[in-house]
């Protein structure tokens, strides 16, 4: 998940700051105040699912990707993208780029034909929306796209799938998801490689190429602290703060970029990366801080999880393995149905990590509900159990197992009877198993998530994400 501020330095996230920034005529809605997800995750009904163990639950987990690829048959009969939450979030048919980015691998990890055929979709709707957006022709992808008709909450109307009648992709311009960020780049370029990688179809490479050169154009900052600005917001203004995840994208990126083309100038690009990451490194505590507001000054406050998982999994540096220890300490929190602020179904409970140091010590409202502050990120609980596994220490494949575990238990009680394209759907990991506060200005809910779900698939089968051609 990729996080910034605004100038007033209130943190948001990549879902919610470039809408924000941008010229979205319901910018101020957005996944920390769906107005949806109240009812979504303030119940305890429960009735469980039983998607049992290994491939079971994994094919659950498969099978929650396609019925988002595949959620509005009536109006995408080609290329297209998944929506990303279950109906219930309040974001209507909202397919985030990031979240397709991660189905694209997770489907190819999956190793099934019929996987690999969505996985195709997936990466030829990412084309499309670069040879067909509305206003700019240089390879950018807009942070979120609508894939299937609604009627939005001011009464209008948003008939289409993910193509319109003109041919032009169809850009969330609803809720203000008209950005590019550089995260919201560099993963679909990752799994444009993936495919590249698995069908030696050129196309793929040549538009992981156009988003290499979107980037290194519009966000290399050669002042301060350098590496890659954040991206442009929905009005294409640069945006200032610079994000480690990012960089650690962009590091993995452009890496997996010169090994496929050898072409030198990647290299160059990985290294500016990673000097950025090297610097947000804090060896005393064995974390990474969050970036930086201004390009100049280092933000110290919230760490996040997703920085030390991706940089494990981006570079296998042993410099960085410590950062997993840390996160497995000092994020692990158990949401347990008996808090007064939880929302897990009576007499459950779940265990993992939470998104960032702010997060156990939130009393954050969204919605009018309070968050949980032991609430579990089910994402970021498969962030770690994959980087566990790849990492293959003393006690990494135990620990990974009790992660997972935890998130296939999620899979069965969590999110029951929820919707896509208004459509009940099964097999999803919910994104938290209780409402919670990230400390970064937004929250997770208790609703099937299609990234949640990628994260759990590559726990699964033992999939690295970000270094694939180092694999074991």
């Amino acid at each position: 998940m990729h996080h910034t501020t605004t100038e007033s330095g209130a943190r948001v996230s990549r879902r919610t700051f470039l809408a924000l920034t941008g010229a979205g005529v319901a910018a101020g809605v957005a996944v920390a105040t769906a107005p949806g997800a109240s009812a979504a995750t303030g119940g305890h009904v429960s009735t469980g699912r039983g998607h049992g163990l290994g491939a079971s639950a994994q094919r659950a987990a498969v099978g929650f990707l396609q019925a988002a690829t595949d959620a509005y048959p009536t109006v995408n009969t080609g290329a297209r993208l998944a929506q990303s939450y279950g109906d219930e979030l309040g974001l209507f048919s909202t397919a985030f780029t990031y979240d397709n980015a991660l189905a694209i691998i997770a489907l190819l990890a999956d190793g099934k034909r019929s996987s690999e055929q969505t996985a195709r979709v997936l990466g030829d709707g990412l084309l499309y929306a670069q040879d067909h957006d509305p206003g700019y022709s240089d390879g950018r992808l807009r942070q979120g796209y609508n894939v299937g008709p609604y009627t939005f909450y001011d009464g209008n109307p948003q008939p289409y799938g993910f193509v319109q009648p003109d041919g032009t992709a169809n850009i969330g311009w609803q809720f203000g998801f008209l950005g590019t960020a550089v995260g919201d780049m560099a993963w679909p370029g990752i799994a444009l490689l993936h495919l590249y990688d698995r069908t030696r179809d050129r196309r793929y490479l040549a538009g992981a190429v156009r988003i290499g050169e979107w980037i290194t154009t519009n966000t290399w900052r050669t002042t301060g602290l350098g590496g890659f600005s954040f991206g442009v917001n929905g009005a294409n203004a640069p945006v200032p703060n610079g994000s480690t995840e990012h960089n650690i994208d962009c590091t993995a990126f452009f890496s997996m970029l010169r090994k496929v083309t050898r072409d030198n100038r990647w290299k160059e690009a990985a290294a500016h990366a990673r000097e950025f990451v090297d610097a947000m490194w804090e060896p005393s505590e064995g974390f990474f801080w969050t970036g930086t507001n201004d390009g100049v000054e280092i933000n110290r406050f919230p760490v996040p999880l997703d920085t030390v998982t991706w940089a494990w999994l981006a570079t296998r540096d042993r410099t960085f393995k410590r950062g997993l220890d840390w996160a497995g300490t000092a994020l692990a929190v158990t949401d347990d149905a008996a808090a007064a602020t939880s929302q897990l179904p009576d007499g459950e409970m779940v265990s993992g990590v939470t998104f960032s140091t702010a997060s156990a010590q939130s009393t954050a409202q969204y919605n009018g509900i309070t968050v949980h502050p032991q609430g579990v990120w089910l994402e970021g609980t498969g962030q770690l159990a994959t980087a566990l596994i790849d990492r293959n220490g003393r006690g990494d494949a135990k620990a990974a197992d009790r992660l997972l575990a935890q998130v296939r238990h999620a899979q069965d009680v969590l999110g029951v009877g929820q919707h896509l394209g208004g459509v009940v759907v099964d097999g999803g990991v919910v994104a938290a198993s209780s409402l919670l506060d990230t400390g970064f200005g937004f929250g997770y809910f208790q609703v099937q998530h299609v990234g949640a779900t990628s994260w759990f698939v590559y726990a699964a089968t033992r999939t690295n994400p970000l270094d694939w051609l180092k694999r074991s």
